[in-house]
């Protein structure tokens, strides 16, 4: 058997796959796709947040449904989409064409930050909403098939670690960049600055998804295209037998809790710099903080994988992440540049998180075609899906948590006096509650079995 490129491939029994490698070029453009990635990931839940609360008046508590409503049917559709993924690629022999309608997340990116003049409280939360959610489902297109690549090349175990190493090395950068460049765009708190921020940005998403594009193409010549299972099925049939993988179930609603915690800290961050720092302009230097060690750290857990193996790795970045969040508590008696050190240490942990958990997706799915199931887009959707929970679910619990506290919303950037009730619970809510959430993702990562299956 070979590759369409010409590549001895060679079944191996158990968890590995034929010896195929990646070429650096073509796992260069297919990762290029993480860069525009990183933009929708990073903004809105940087951002979206602190502009509907600080801009556009809009209470805390509806600004956490605006946020929330979208995401919930976001995750729904994940799951479908993946399903759908894979009748297209059993007829076609590929994933791009739901690829290419992923391009338009540009214009949603530019719409959800161009609100209307004058609009304010509840009807510009109703025209965030709209495009937040517009902006989510064409993320969606983009992200599932983008994410089912590792899981249909031909490649073995730690093959895959590396693809997905170099692909979160590009959205680590696309995260940086993105999270500082957006904080210092907006810096006055203004539409107009927003306005902006969003159609600098949009125009890089489109580039960045053009060549990942052509990425895809190059990899799957080189390294082989699995066509997933050509028995006839059902989406909720296909979702249904990705949900029934023990070991998948528990890495997903592990990854649910990480997620959840991640986003809720993305999301309170220019809150802690506002009110507990005192100084807005530390968002940008915290995000690059947290940011830029990922992108050195990522190769450290790709080496300790192959030492330790995923799953130990894993559970070594979401402890550091749980023991490290509750230092921060005490922020402004710290002072910024130990402030700046914790935010790094948490930064490494965070590279691990990402990288370990989604290389271990396709090991999964590895393990599922051992049993005869192929189906690696409803695996990949069902994931995203999770991972788009966890988007949504972190800022709500924060947005929650200051509506309990009393935080007093604001417009156009200025800023009010907050009781001390709010203050506690900004506080507390970026501190203590990170740990709580990601000490359980721990206590369920426990139960996924997958690199014991794959030492076998």
């Amino acid at each position: 058997m070979t590759t369409p490129s010409g590549t001895p491939v060679t079944a191996v029994p158990g968890l590995a796959a034929p010896a195929a490698r990646a070429r650096a070029g073509a796992l260069t453009a297919y990762a290029t796709g993480s860069l525009g990635m990183g933009v929708w990931v990073t903004v809105p839940g940087l951002l979206l947040l602190y502009f509907l609360t600080n801009t556009l008046g809009v209470s805390s508590a509806v600004a956490g449904v605006t946020l929330l409503l979208p995401r919930i049917v976001d995750t729904l559709v994940h799951p479908l989409l993946g399903s759908l993924s894979d009748r297209q690629a059993r007829g076609s022999g590929h994933r791009r064409g739901m690829l290419r309608w992923g391009l338009l997340l540009a214009v949603a990116m530019v719409a959800t930050f161009t609100v209307p003049a004058g609009w304010t409280g509840l009807p510009a939360a109703l025209w965030v909403g709209c495009w937040f959610a517009a902006g989510n489902l064409l993320f969606a297109a983009f992200q599932v098939p983008y994410l089912t690549t590792p899981s249909d090349l031909r490649i073995g175990y730690h093959e895959r670690t590396r693809v997905f190493m170099v692909r979160m090395l590009f959205l680590t950068l696309g995260l940086l960049g993105s999270g500082v460049a957006a904080p210092a765009l907006v810096r006055d708190g203004g539409r107009t600055g927003y306005a902006r921020m969003a159609l600098l940005l949009a125009g890089a998403m489109v580039v960045c998804g053009l060549v990942a594009i052509a990425g895809v193409r190059r990899l799957t010549a080189q390294c082989g295209f699995g066509v997933p299972d050509r028995r006839p099925t059902t989406a909720f049939g296909d979702i249904r037998a990705a949900w029934r993988d023990r070991d998948f179930r528990a890495l997903a609603l592990s990854y649910l809790l990480t997620g959840t915690t991640t986003h809720l800290f993305l999301a309170a961050l220019p809150f802690y710099t506002a009110y507990v720092l005192r100084d807005a302009g530390l968002t940008a230097v915290l995000m690059g903080g947290f940011l830029a060690p990922a992108v050195l750290a990522g190769p450290g857990w790709m080496l300790l994988s192959r030492r330790i193996g995923k799953q130990r790795g894993l559970l070594i970045a979401q402890g550091v992440f749980t023991a490290g969040s509750p230092a921060l508590l005490i922020g402004r008696t710290l002072g910024t540049a130990v402030t700046l050190v914790v935010v790094v240490v948490l930064g490494c942990a965070f590279a691990g998180l990402q990288l370990l958990a989604f290389s271990m997706v396709p090991d999964a799915v590895a393990a599922a075609e051992t049993r005869g199931s192929g189906l690696a887009g409803a695996y990949t959707g069902v994931w995203t899906a999770t991972d788009a929970a966890g988007t949504a679910i972190g800022p709500y619990i924060y947005s929650a948590v200051l509506a309990v506290g009393g935080f007093v919303s604001t417009s156009e950037g200025h800023t009010v006096a907050q009781p001390d009730g709010a203050l506690t619970a900004l506080l507390w809510g970026f501190t203590v509650l990170p740990a709580v959430l990601m000490a359980g993702a721990v206590a369920v990562q426990l139960r996924c079995r997958l690199d014991r299956r794959a030492a076998r």
